[in-house]
């Protein structure tokens, strides 16, 4: 059992670390097109920013689920059998 709960231990940082990566670059990657496209077109930068934060949101809200997953195996694990 000790075992389970170190691998769970270890399966929930990785979970949250890849997401935390994943969400890092996907938001910087995001932001620096969206500079590159209101530079070449100002007259679009309202509509492309309203784009951007509902991206961005979108990016987070994928994080936040697998924050959500970690935290479950790691409070309520399915896994443990006590």
């Amino acid at each position: 059992m000790e075992l389970t709960m170190g691998l769970v231990a270890i399966a929930c940082g990785i979970i949250v670390a890849v997401g935390a990566i994943g969400a890092s670059i996907g938001i910087s990657l995001m932001g620096g097109k969206f500079l590159e496209s209101s530079a070449r077109q100002p007259e679009l930068m309202n509509e492309l920013k309203t784009s951007m934060f509902i991206l961005a949101g979108l990016i987070d809200a994928a994080f936040l689920i697998a924050v959500a997953v970690a935290l479950l195996f790691a409070f309520a694990n399915p896994f443990v059998v006590s």
